[in-house]
């Protein structure tokens, strides 16, 4: 059975940097998957749509860019729900680190 991943990230960027910032992280990802990776995604507005493949496996979902959060929906296929503790830590990481203001101001 597939699982939903759903994931909050605050950020103190505005829309428009936040998703600059996470097109740029979606260009890089297959990087830091293991044996690489096809990814596929498109923008829609302040909406991206990700779909990754790796492994025989495919992991489907939406990245919304709002002005003080970034909302990570996933749907991870039944052999990988049983890593999706591991798999959301991973992308909070990963995306705390993209989202980062090196200015010093804080989320709102």
């Amino acid at each position: 059975m597939e699982k939903p991943v759903v994931i909050d990230l605050p950020h103190s960027l505005g829309v428009e940097e936040a998703k600059r910032r996470v097109e740029r992280g979606v260009g890089k990802l297959s990087n830091h998957i293991p044996g690489g990776a096809q990814v596929d995604s498109r923008t829609e507005g302040d909406r991206i749509h990700l779909r990754v493949r790796a492994m025989g496996q495919a992991i489907t979902g939406t990245i919304d860019v709002e002005e003080t959060k970034v909302r990570l929906e996933l749907m991870l296929p039944a052999f990988l729900a049983m890593f999706a503790g591991k798999i959301e830590g991973l992308l909070r990481g990963k995306a705390a680190e993209i989202l980062e203001d090196k200015t010093g101001n804080k989320p709102r």
